[in-house]
């Protein structure tokens, strides 16, 4: 089944993370990004606590596109399994 867009769950200043979800039919699937990560997207500088669900939403699509690869890969981290996205996974 097709990855599908979730919720913006938040940001973790502490692990340096944004959390999200996605949707594979009806089971939701929890999924982050390290703010390094979506840093290195913009290739601008780090932006600040309050800006990261801004920047989340302007990289949703990117973001999406390599949580769905991850997930198809099967490549699940973390209890409960999701999907973590790291600077690597955008670099060519």
């Amino acid at each position: 089944m097709t990855l599908t867009s979730g919720r913006f769950i938040g940001h973790e200043y502490d692990r340096m993370i944004v959390r999200f979800s996605m949707h594979d039919g009806a089971k939701e699937i929890p999924c982050a990004i390290a703010t390094s990560a979506m840093d290195y997207l913009e290739r601008g500088p780090q932006v600040r606590p309050e800006q990261r669900e801004a920047q989340f939403i302007r990289l949703r699509d990117r973001i999406e596109a390599s949580t769905a690869i991850k997930y198809r890969a099967t490549e699940f981290e973390g209890t409960p399994p999701g999907i973590v996205l790291r600077g690597i996974d955008f670099r060519p």
